[in-house]
């Protein structure tokens, strides 16, 4: 009789799951059809935008090396142009890579304010990455120690002086060399004995740091 019983409890529970089942498909059957239609879509328009996606950046990929030729064949006005162009249209990574070559090609050219205006653009650039802005800033402040003042280097490069930034020894050179040039021989020194006394600065670095401070003691302008 106990195996009778056990047997009837199983049905009963049985029949009892499959009414629940039952119960919950009426009420929330077409709720899960549609999830089940949306994830379905979902997955194919995020696989079909990722194709597209890399559809246009190998485009446009084709297009950068396609510049970079007219580089070589020294044609910079359509490599400018074809540049500017990529940087405005282009996907994925090559319209930052297009802005990069564009600027250098400006400072080739010889238009230092343009290529200025290009890297800093490029520096205040959010969506970059931060070391990319940080080259484009450095890229900058190194053009405007010959053609700027020494606030305009300083404003480019000086959050980039500090003991965490790997590009800090750079960017002490282009501050103690901007000072040097417009005569403020006190804060070039100071700049100088930065790199100097940074053990982690690269050895051709600090030598010409040292060549500066040998130069600036020379003359009888240290303070």
């Amino acid at each position: 009789m106990a195996l009778n019983d056990d047997s009837f409890i199983r049905e009963v529970n049985e029949e009892l799951r499959s009414d629940q089942i039952k119960t919950v498909w009426r009420r929330f059957g077409r709720i899960l059809i549609a999830i089940a239609v949306l994830i379905v879509v979902g997955t194919a328009v995020h696989r079909a935008y990722d194709y597209w996606q890399t559809q246009k950046a190998s485009g446009s990929g084709d297009q950068f090396l396609a510049a970079l030729k007219l580089v070589d064949d020294k044609k910079p006005d359509e490599a400018l142009k074809a540049l500017e162009t990529l940087a405005a249209e282009g996907h994925g990574s090559y319209p930052l890579l297009a802005s990069m070559r564009s600027a250098t090609l400006l400072a080739e050219k010889g238009d230092a304010a343009g290529a200025v205006a290009a890297f800093s653009a490029i520096g205040k650039d959010a969506q970059a990455p931060g070391a990319l802005r940080d080259v484009a800033r450095l890229r900058a402040a190194w053009i405007l120690i010959e053609s700027g003042s020494y606030e305009q280097v300083s404003a480019e490069v000086e959050q980039m002086a500090t003991p965490q930034n790997a590009l800090r020894h750079s960017a002490r050179e282009a501050l103690g060399l901007s000072a040097y040039k417009v005569g403020d021989i006190k804060r070039a020194k100071d700049w100088f004995q930065q790199i100097i006394d940074d053990t982690e600065t690269p050895r051709n670095v600090a030598s010409r740091a040292q060549i500066m401070l040998d130069l600036i003691a020379a003359s009888g302008k240290a303070a």
